[in-house]
């Protein structure tokens, strides 16, 4: 299994709450192929309450992405603050598909969070990535003067005059 520093070992834990804490960088995303990311700097601190019969997970995340811009293609820091609850459960095997509760088999000793960190961190992204600079007018770029020298124009003669064409369409409106 990849990342192993992700593992929570939680056997020797005594009741109650236990924190951990997580540097997350551009690698962590390269091991999961995902590569949308210039680099990344994100702290993530996960709080796991072990309790007597299940254990409860508490995630949080904060710090930023590098990402392109949708419209200009320039890079930029997108700042991301995230945060997932889960519910840690014991069966009869592992079970991942509720996104809100992990079934561990009993006897099992550890599980890993990469892939819950992962899924939070990448959901965490808007889908548009718009630079601030483009919102704020700040930005100075070749793309964004190109886009406003192709935006279309009024067209001045079709607001004034009408088009000849139409005109016989228009009459039919008219003379009823």
């Amino acid at each position: 299994m990849k990342l192993k520093e992700f593992f929570i070992p939680f056997t020797g834990l005594k009741l109650g709450k236990h924190e951990f804490g997580y540097q997350v960088e551009n690698a962590f995303f390269e091991s999961f192929e995902y590569q949308e990311f210039n680099s990344a700097s994100i702290r993530v601190t996960a709080i796991l309450e072990k309790l007597n019969n299940m254990m409860e997970l508490d995630i949080e995340a904060s710090g930023t992405v590098n990402v392109d811009c949708d419209l200009t293609g320039e890079p930029f820091d997108q700042p991301i603050d995230s945060k997932l609850h889960l519910v840690i459960k014991f069966g009869e095997e592992y079970n991942d598909e509720n996104d809100e509760i992990l079934i561990l088999p009993h006897g099992e000793y550890q599980f890993n969070i990469a892939q819950y960190i992962y899924e939070m961190l990448v959901l965490a992204v808007p889908q548009k990535r718009v630079h601030p600079g483009v919102l704020d007018g700040t930005l100075k770029s070749e793309i964004l003067d190109k886009l406003e020298e192709l935006q279309p124009k009024e067209n001045k003669e079709q607001t004034e005059g009408t088009d000849p064409r139409w005109d016989d369409l228009k009459k039919l409106l008219t003379d009823k």
